[in-house]
């Protein structure tokens, strides 16, 4: 019971610890060295804080824990890209991915366990969800990638994509608490340049990133510029039409000056016509966008089955005809369901 009652260390400001510390008679200086080995140093036990008496350290066992992540499970592709099963302080489980190329170490982070959006080609919307993860948790995963970085590649983390479990604009003040974690000085320290949160494409969300000024990347899952067509493989969009997702992506653009990133998988006889792609190359013309069209990786022998190279071929001929970058982007991690769509905790 008494490990219950201990609160979460990471749960308090600066300015609560600061608090805190001065409450106990202790000098108001000592919150910023614990906050340091919290987000900067990323400590895992009160024992790790050496600069800390013995004595303090010993109150603070007491009184507090950290809530850290463990990685249960760790899987790698013949490709050199990792998947994590994360396991959480309840005994929950969301995964993580590790994606290597030549330039780049990506991390694919979670940010709920489960998913409640119901998007019929994604292994993670048939898990229900269960909650949001906290801010720690978040930044945790970002961590455990960095260390697997380092340890197996002998190369820094340099990219961040909320692509994992979940839609991160559903949990908005842990993702933007974490992302301040990650990005400021006095914690991982990485470019908000680097990270790129990726959505179903919630409007009136859309348009509070705007309003909060943020600075890192924005992508959106949009899979069709025809609302039946999108409607039929995302149900989100009956609530929030491309028209009112539009809107927001203007109000986006008009506040931040940031381009958007359209993600979009062509499956065989859903999305693979010619007036699909006459759509898509409308609604780029929106704002400033580039495309990445996205190999699909089927989840089982259902209606979602890859298009032809044709198909994609005609996307990118079409789009880069309008002066629209569009790249294609192959999965990896696909012999160990760590693709994209695939993430399902089925490890």
């Amino acid at each position: 019971m008494e490990q219950a009652e201990k609160r979460d260390i990471r749960q308090l400001s600066l300015e609560q610890l600061t608090e805190y510390f001065v409450q106990i008679g202790d000098k108001a200086f000592r919150a910023k060295q614990v906050y340091e080995w919290l987000w900067k140093k990323s400590a895992k036990d009160f024992d790790q804080m050496t600069n800390i008496s013995l004595s303090t350290r010993e109150k603070l066992k007491s009184e507090f824990t950290i809530n850290h992540i463990a990685v249960d499970q760790m899987q790698r592709s013949g490709d050199g890209t990792i998947k994590n099963a994360v396991k959480l302080y309840d005994g929950m489980i969301v995964e993580s991915v590790l994606i290597p190329t030549e330039k780049r170490i990506t991390a694919c982070i979670s940010s709920q366990v489960g998913c409640s959006l119901d998007c019929n080609f994604c292994a993670t919307a048939r898990l229900k969800r269960m909650r949001n993860l906290n801010a720690d948790e978040i930044y945790d995963q970002v961590v455990a990638i960095k260390d697997q970085s380092e340890q197996f590649f002998n190369r820094p983390l340099t990219n961040i994509v909320f692509m994992g479990m979940g839609e991160p604009l559903l949990n908005y003040a842990n993702v933007l608490e974490s992302i301040e974690k990650i990005t400021k000085p006095d914690g991982l320290g990485m470019s908000p340049k680097r990270i790129t949160l990726s959505t179903v494409g919630i409007p009136k969300m859309i348009k509070k990133l705007a309003d909060d000024e943020v600075k890192f990347n924005l992508a959106v899952s949009l899979h069709s510029a025809i609302n039946d067509t999108r409607s039929a493989v995302m149900p989100i969009n009956e609530k929030s039409p491309l028209e009112e997702l539009g809107d927001a992506l203007k109000y986006w653009y008009y506040k931040t000056k940031s381009k958007v990133t359209y993600e979009y998988v062509v499956w065989r006889g859903i999305n693979d016509k010619e007036k699909d792609v006459d759509a898509l190359v409308k609604f780029c013309k929106i704002i400033p966008s580039k495309v990445n069209l996205i190999e699909y990786n089927p989840i089982d022998d259902g209606e979602f089955q890859q298009a032809s190279e044709d198909a994609l071929n005609l996307y990118v001929s079409k789009l880069e005809a309008a002066g629209i970058v569009a790249k294609v982007r192959r999965s990896r991690g696909k012999d160990i369901d760590a693709a994209c769509g695939q993430l399902a905790n089925k490890s």
